[in-house]
């Protein structure tokens, strides 16, 4: 089998996370970081409607009155079969009731042939989803801590705390790409990226420990015939079609979703699907690209 020198270009794939980092960064500062309704809070409105009526000429409709920017998403009630227009506005005291009233009545007369009506205004308080986001962090910080532990114990033989260490390192950078993805394309954060950030962890961690057991047992194989670099690059490379095929067969099946979601205009659907995607290249490249030569260069300083 051939074997790739992944430690080797170590230098290039530094850079390049250090690059999407630094983009991350720039954009964040440069346009803000948009947060959902769920976490900045503000109101929903729900409108049912007969007939047709153009969802972007609604939306630049309620933005006129508004004078705010807001999102709109068309759905079906599954019991009457009605159509109806789904509002959000992320504001951090929602809509005051002379607008709501102004609204109200400028929209359903706008659309009067279409028996437009309201169904309900709901005022959305941030603090709930402040709470729900402190506490995955909160998870994601403890999950961190246990998977050092699970990896030194599991792996003590070839220095486990250390490869628990750069494992995590891995998924904080999967993490930052998840971030990035959401933050460059200007996607609200809400609970899709939450949940984005949570099956990532899981899926690059599990990537990560093949790679790490391949070294275990080649390790009890040849001994100390390779060096530590040498002996990533083999259990890297004979794992390698296992990841490309794993990832290619998920990837495949979100990229479905995505198709799917952006056909039936299902936005909720489509800014998790294809933040998804992204995190799951991330996740099979942090593992290849960067626990093992991150792993390589501990070892080697520990040596010196």
């Amino acid at each position: 089998m051939k074997t790739y020198n992944f430690v080797g270009h170590k230098k290039i794939y530094f850079s390049i996370s250090i690059l999407i980092l630094i983009a991350c960064i720039v954009c964040a500062s440069i346009f803000g970081i948009k947060l959902d309704i769920q976490f900045k809070g503000g109101s929903i409105i729900t409108y049912n409607y007969e007939g047709t009526i153009s969802q972007n000429e609604f939306k630049s409709e309620v933005e006129n009155i508004l004078g705010e920017k807001v999102s709109v998403q068309k759905t079906k009630n599954a019991i009457t079969g009605s159509d109806n227009f789904v509002v959000s506005l992320a504001a951090a005291k929602g809509i005051d009731s002379e607008k709501q009233i102004e609204l109200t009545d400028k929209i359903e007369s706008k659309y009067a042939e279409n028996k437009l009506e309201t169904l309900s205004i709901n005022i959305v308080d941030p603090t709930i989803g402040k709470e729900f986001l402190y506490k995955c962090i909160v998870a994601v910080a403890f999950a961190a801590l246990l998977m050092i532990i699970y990896v030194g114990f599991r792996f003590k033989s070839i220095g486990g705390v250390s490869a628990g260490v750069m494992a995590v390192i891995a998924l904080l950078h999967d993490i930052m790409v998840v971030f990035a993805t959401f933050v460059i394309l200007r996607i609200p954060l809400n609970d899709s990226f939450i949940a984005v950030v949570l099956t990532i962890l899981g899926y690059s961690l599990n990537d990560t420990i093949v790679i790490y057991d391949r070294v275990r047992e080649n390790k009890k194989i040849y001994g100390n015939h390779y060096t530590i670099g040498e002996l990533v690059n083999m259990s890297i490379s004979q794992c390698l079609t296992r990841s490309i095929a794993t990832t290619v067969t998920t990837v495949m099946a979100m990229v479905v979703v995505c198709v799917m979601a952006s056909i039936y205009n299902v936005n909720s659907i489509l800014t998790f699907a294809f933040p998804m995607i992204i995190g799951m290249l991330s996740g099979v490249y942090s593992s290849i690209c960067i626990a093992g030569p991150l792993w390589v260069m501990w070892q080697e300083r520990e040596k010196k």
